[in-house]
């Protein structure tokens, strides 16, 4: 079990309660906390803005951070699978790195406790970015004298390393937030922030029981794994491969651990088609239907659907403003090879 935070409380009670009560209607920090060992600094948020964009961290010089968590959208790619080096796509679909700052584990599986710890895996994953080392990475960064002044800048001299590299990652992915959504703005007291159809389908997301799991304000359930699918609607799970992965036990080995998921958030979930783990599903009213039927054995009607995918759109947010890199430092006249 994870340590719960203050401001994630109203959470873990709709989660036991399964309604949303009008308290529980929490608008979205506009900062995210920072672990003790690793501060933000405007240094470390520009080093690591480079890095996240940088594709040089991959093997074949053509794959970045950005390139399956792109902040021109929804904090992902939008496909069903992402693609690596040589083309190559792994089993699940990426998820938004908007938000992720609140997350207390990352991955679908949860096999990352923190921004740090996730940003060190993708880089040396065979089939995502392909590098064979971090040892190879950091050497490779020792070479571009860009990268030399901007480490020195965050983190004084002679300090490329993984760890400090993974600390400026996070350290910019934790200004990735986007409040002020129209449903942040209607509980924060505009209640023409939202529409009729929108008020109706946030009363109809709490009245089917999808607070359960996916409570404000980061409609999600931090730090606790869920079973997916619930219900045993043999005709959706097949047609959808939902049983293929089997989620957390992939990780642990555990045969009780079989389809326990990280719930993901459901902010900006309108620009993040295909949906699910495996991005099976294409649409949102779809993904809506399914997850209703899975998980709390309800069929929706239509006006039911389409009510709660207009209060899904309410919660899509504002990003904020920052610019990509206007350049990355430049390659020395050093050939990178790639396999």
């Amino acid at each position: 079990m994870f340590t719960v935070k203050p401001w994630l409380a109203v959470i873990a009670l709709v989660s036991v309660t399964g309604v949303a009560s009008a308290a529980s209607w929490t608008a979205l920090p506009e900062t995210a906390p920072a672990p003790a060992n690793n501060p933000t600094t405007e240094a470390k948020i520009e080093l690591g803005k480079m890095l996240f964009h940088d594709p040089r961290l991959s093997s074949t010089g053509t794959v970045s951070c950005s390139s399956c968590h792109s902040t021109l959208l929804g904090g992902d790619d939008n496909r069903r699978v992402s693609m690596g080096v040589h083309g190559q796509t792994g089993g699940r679909s990426a998820p938004t790195v908007w938000n992720a700052a609140f997350n207390e584990v990352q991955f679908w599986d949860g096999r990352a406790a923190s921004l740090e710890e996730q940003a060190a895996g993708p880089v040396t994953n065979s089939i995502e970015m392909g590098m064979k080392s971090w040892k190879q990475v950091v050497a490779r960064l020792k070479t571009i004298p860009g990268y030399q002044s901007a480490f020195d800048a965050a983190f004084g001299a002679d300090s490329i390393s993984k760890d400090n590299a993974t600390k400026a990652i996070a350290a910019f992915e934790r200004t990735l937030i986007t409040p002020n959504s129209a449903y942040d703005k209607y509980v924060n007291g505009d209640k023409t922030a939202m529409t009729e159809q929108q008020i109706r389908g946030m009363n109809t997301f709490a009245e089917t029981g999808c607070t359960s799991c996916h409570a404000a304000p980061l409609f999600s359930t931090t730090g606790v794994f869920m079973k997916f699918p619930t219900f045993k609607n043999n005709a959706l799970r097949a047609r959808y491969h939902f049983d293929k992965d089997k989620g957390r036990a992939e990780v642990t080995k555990k045969s009780e651990d079989n389809n326990l998921w990280k719930v993901p958030t459901l902010r900006n979930i309108a620009l993040t088609a295909p949906y699910f783990h495996n991005g099976a599903v294409g649409t949102l009213d779809r993904a809506v239907n399914v997850m209703a039927k899975l998980q709390l054995n309800k069929n929706l009607s239509k006006e039911e659907t389409a009510d709660i995918v207009a209060f899904l759109n309410a919660l899509t947010g504002e990003f904020p403003e920052h610019r990509n890199p206007h350049r990355l430092p430049t390659t020395p006249n050093t050939r990178f090879v790639t396999r």
